[in-house]
């Protein structure tokens, strides 16, 4: 019997690394050529006062772009609205996906066609997505107006015109689209848990409950973490439906960071701006991302030591 060394393992390694840089050459080209670049670019940018209507970065503006960011009141107000829409669609996008994956777990047969059901909205465009709950909010005519009127709501009301619900109705066209993402990802966990674990606790008497609060989760608690991580992420980088659906209206009830990003650099031709609302807005997503991170360590840490 022969035994490799550690030294010969090593050399075949060594060897094998050209030739996993090849295979990974052409994302990396990609990568750095539509992801690292335009960001350094951006970082670059925002020191100056780069336009769309001039060549070149321009004169330079030093930290005035970011004084500007922090002394208006509509960049404010957008970044508000961006964390409001968060807030809106982080916790059910969560619970809901969980709670639907468990139940489509408990499915002996025909989980293909509710794997279907919940995944195939994801998959349609964001402009299909907007077309439909546009009409579905429409006031009177559309299907709104049937829940509307058995709870007394006045038909005339539109819940995209109304500056106090547009979010709202935002939020739910949001929820609707991408809870089948979030739904596979606890699907496939659930489907990584030993069947033997329910089988023990139900012999031992726990009920349903019991045992997903018990088995469940705390063996997804791993998935948890990356399912709030990549949806905190996903809400805070709105803009295709609130583009679509109001356009930030009525007056700027809806309008969020990234809106307010293309407006300032297309519409007042003021990358330079923009470029320093886009990295306000960058850094408070890694901000967010390393708190929920800590978040989620301590309690796992907790969990282990109990």
């Amino acid at each position: 019997m022969t035994t490799s060394s550690p030294t010969a393992g090593r050399s075949a390694v060594r060897r094998r690394t050209p030739q996993a840089w090849l295979f990974l050459a052409p994302f990396v080209l990609f990568y750095a050529a539509f992801m690292i670049g335009p960001t350094i670019w951006m970082m670059i940018a925002s020191f100056f006062n780069t336009s769309t209507v001039r060549s070149g970065l321009g004169s330079f503006a030093g930290l005035d772009n970011y004084l500007e960011m922090f002394s208006r009141h509509d960049f404010w107000s957008s970044l508000w609205h961006t964390l409001q829409f968060t807030l809106y669609t982080v916790p059910p996008l969560v619970v809901l996906s969980f709670v639907f994956a468990v139940l489509t777990n408990r499915v002996a047969r025909g989980q293909w066609f509710f794997r279907l059901a919940f995944f195939l909205p994801f998959i349609l465009p964001s402009a299909t997505i907007s077309l439909i709950w546009v009409f579905v909010f429409t006031p009177s005519t559309g299907l709104w107006s049937l829940p509307a009127n058995l709870l007394g709501l006045t038909p005339g009301d539109g819940i995209l015109s109304d500056p106090a619900t547009a979010m709202v109705g935002i939020a739910i066209a949001t929820i609707w689209w991408t809870i089948g993402f979030n739904f596979v990802l606890y699907l496939a966990g659930l489907q990584e848990i030993p069947r033997e674990l329910y089988e023990a606790a139900a012999v031992d008497g726990a009920t349903a409950w019991q045992q997903i609060r018990s088995v469940t989760i705390p063996l997804l608690a791993r998935t948890t973490a990356l399912v709030i991580l990549l949806q905190i992420i996903a809400s805070l980088k709105i803009f295709d439906q609130v583009y679509l659906m109001t356009e930030g209206g009525p007056g700027i009830s809806t309008q969020v960071t990234l809106g307010l990003i293309t407006e300032t650099a297309f519409t007042d031709n003021r990358i330079g701006a923009a470029s320093a609302a886009s990295v306000l807005l960058f850094l408070i997503i890694i901000l967010i991302a390393i708190v929920q991170q800590l978040v989620s360590r301590a309690g796992a840490k907790r969990e282990e030591a109990s």
